[in-house]
């Protein structure tokens, strides 16, 4: 059922999506700052708690080292992550949700989250599929409002 859900939901982005490192990964259309502006954005007009924004090139610069933009943000909603942790606190490690949105190499720009699934699966939640269901679902719907022309 889970690899049905993950399959899904990459299927629904219609974008170039890539799993790997456990990561799943969209290519932006955007540069880094507007595609987490846009992230942020969707977040927030979908109800989710923003906890931070932490700019890791920014960070690397202010100690005197060169990092491609690279950026990191920390949201969630307490009352679903709450159930989640109702199940097992150890959750609490991995939760709030991340998104990381970085810049390669060659210039290209990238999003990229650990799947719900992959959470799930690490602290064997099984009792909470409606959740994974909906957050599946939602992060995929925010990728694809940050990532897309």
């Amino acid at each position: 059922m889970r690899g049905r859900i993950l399959l899904i939901a990459l299927l629904l982005l219609g974008t170039a999506v890539a799993v790997a490192d456990g990561l799943t990964t969209l290519k932006s259309a955007h540069n880094v700052p507007e595609t987490m502006d846009r992230f942020e954005n969707a977040a927030r007009d979908a109800g989710l708690t923003v906890f931070a924004r932490i700019d890791h090139g920014e960070q690397a610069g202010n100690v005197g080292l060169g990092l491609r933009p690279t950026q990191l943000l920390i949201f969630g909603s307490p009352k679903v992550g709450t159930h989640l942790m109702q199940s097992t606190q150890r959750i609490g490690i991995d939760l709030p949700l991340k998104v990381l949105v970085w810049e390669d190499g060659e210039g290209k720009v990238w999003l990229g989250y650990l799947p719900v699934a992959i959470l799930l699966q690490r602290y064997a939640i099984a009792d909470r599929p409606k959740i994974q269901t909906k957050m599946t679902g939602l992060l995929a719907k925010l990728a694809r409002a940050a990532t897309m022309p």
